[in-house]
């Protein structure tokens, strides 16, 4: 029996074992995928995994308790641990206080999201990667496989969603602490595509090999790679786009909801679910609209609104998680050809990533952080030096706001390379951005 049909018998059998007017949620979080560590382009460490669990709520009124477990798919098995775990969550809710803000889908909302890829086989992957990194020193991971997720409940509804996707994150690594760090992920392996960007991998390794320029303090002319803006929005997503964070007025985004701020016309940014890795419900029954519009041609429109923010303060919910940050964050494109950002840049700053981000001043959502990998100087629209480690202080009302001059006109897909217990659905749809003048303090 697949995980899906597996599933749906485990919560029917538990829903015929509930007592008075008791509820049972369950969530499944599943997948089947391929590790390799790559090392000196070499294989290092290679493996497969397919894991799953399940985690149940129990609800009796306003009260009402989790657990989580293991899923195996043999219905003996689970039906014990299941019964085991029910039976003690019914003793706990006898000492728990009722909950004001509960809230939990009592509308029968079946569905499925199934996102399917076009993935080879993991061996190929691996031959082409030992070949385009043959002489140089590859660093790196592949993740690629499928991610499920389940959702069903004691009222009736089934919700399921699946995708086929595959993640390399690689550094070419140089000497000391130069390296160039890139990636490819996606549903659909183009081997052109994944030779385009170790191409330009190569080039930052060659352009490693110079002197590395120290830049003073001041403001210059940057370009931002895709890379570079996922650091900005993760850091973004963890409270500036909530109703909570904004009823409460903890939104880096505060000068935005006050009316004093606003960002570029050029930038608008949606929860896009339907154009990502994760599934269109939540752990509370509630679906997820195709997409919400967080921020539209500069101005903030939207909020993401868990069931309990939406318990609290009396609006609806759009199927945000408790933690009500994004989970495929999209963000409009812009005009500037892909294949001309140096030409564009001219002279100035190529930064690659970021790391370290953190604010400085969230009431202003100014930030600070650190380049990383490769960072080179530009002239006349040519790499020109490496630059060495810099920390920049700006805010995104700055950098996404009056100082920006455009986004390139492709988004690239950014995969959440999180693995730690699950591997992660998260996702990213981001251009890359240049921007007149990004502040540097030392």
């Amino acid at each position: 029996m697949n995980a899906r049909a597996a599933f749906d018998e485990l919560v029917t059998w538990a829903s015929g074992t509930l007592q008075g007017e008791e509820v049972l949620l369950a969530s499944l979080v599943g997948e089947s995928t391929d590790f390799v560590r790559f090392n000196h382009g070499d294989v290092r460490q290679a493996g497969s995994i397919q894991q799953q669990d399940i985690s149940v709520e129990l609800i009796d009124g306003r009260r009402h308790c989790s657990a989580s477990m293991p899923f195996t798919g043999d219905a003996a098995s689970d039906r014990s641990r299941l019964g085991a775990a029910l039976r003690s969550l019914r003793e706990q809710l006898r000492l728990v206080p009722e909950d004001p803000y509960l809230n939990y889908n009592t509308e029968v909302t079946n569905g499925q999201k199934v996102t399917p890829g076009e993935l080879p086989d993991t061996t190929e992957v691996v031959g082409e990667v030992r070949s385009a990194s043959t002489g140089h020193d590859l660093v790196g991971i592949l993740a690629s496989g499928d991610t499920y997720r389940g959702f069903a409940n004691s009222l009736g509804q089934r919700n399921w969603s699946s995708a086929s996707t595959f993640n390399l994150d690689w550094s070419m690594y140089l000497q000391a602490d130069k390296a160039a760090k890139n990636g490819y992920a996606g549903f659909e392996w183009d081997s052109s595509t994944f030779q385009s960007k170790i191409d330009w991998s190569l080039q930052q390794v060659d352009a490693l090999r110079r002197p590395a320029r120290t830049i003073s303090p001041g403001g210059y002319r940057t370009f931002l790679a895709p890379a570079a803006i996922e650091e900005f929005m993760t850091l973004l997503g963890y409270s500036a786009f909530g109703l909570r964070a904004h009823r409460t007025r903890q939104t880096p985004l505060l000068q935005m909801v006050a009316g004093d701020a606003q960002l570029h016309p050029r930038v608008s940014l949606s929860e896009a679910t339907s154009q990502g890795v994760g599934p269109d419900f939540q752990s509370q029954g509630f679906l997820r609209p195709d997409a919400v519009d967080l921020i539209d041609r500069g101005q903030y429109v939207g909020h993401l609104i868990s069931p309990r923010s939406a318990q609290e303060y009396g609006v609806a919910t759009n199927g945000a998680s408790s933690s009500e940050m994004p989970e495929s964050l999209s963000l409009s494109t812009g005009s500037l050809p892909s294949g001309e950002v140096l030409e564009q840049l001219g002279t100035g700053l190529y930064v690659g990533n970021l790391w370290y981000l953190n604010y400085s001043d969230a009431a202003a959502c100014r930030t600070t952080g650190m380049t990383r990998f490769a960072t080179f100087w530009v002239e006349d629209g040519e790499i020109s030096a490496p630059v060495n480690v810099m920390r920049f202080d700006d805010t995104a009302f700055n950098l996404l706001g009056d100082r920006l001059i455009d986004l390139t006109d492709t988004a690239e897909v950014v995969l959440d390379p999180m693995s730690y217990h699950a591997r992660s659905t998260g996702s990213f749809r981001l251009p890359g951005a240049l921007v007149e003048e990004m502040t540097f303090t030392l």
